[in-house]
């Protein structure tokens, strides 16, 4: 089974949704990617429909907007 990707940007919204995700799904089965450590992977997120953090990317390419922590705008800066 392939793996969600959670991506977020670092804010407190954002942490505190990764923390209940690794909790519903377990650690093994989500891949985390915090746009603060990891610029180069805006564009693949922007790619696959991402528009606000913190999203949810599934195995089969639905996006799920958690909340609202920041548009991908203010991602870029």
């Amino acid at each position: 089974m392939a793996k969600s990707i959670f991506y977020h940007a670092g804010c407190p919204v954002c942490v505190s949704a990764e923390h209940d995700i690794i909790n519903l799904m377990g650690q093994d089965n989500v891949e985390v990617v915090h746009f603060g450590n990891d610029k180069s992977r805006i564009a693949e997120a922007e790619k696959a429909g991402v528009k606000s953090v913190p999203a949810l990317l599934t195995p089969n390419g639905n996006v799920l907007h958690i909340n609202f922590g920041a548009s991908m705008a203010d991602v870029k800066g």
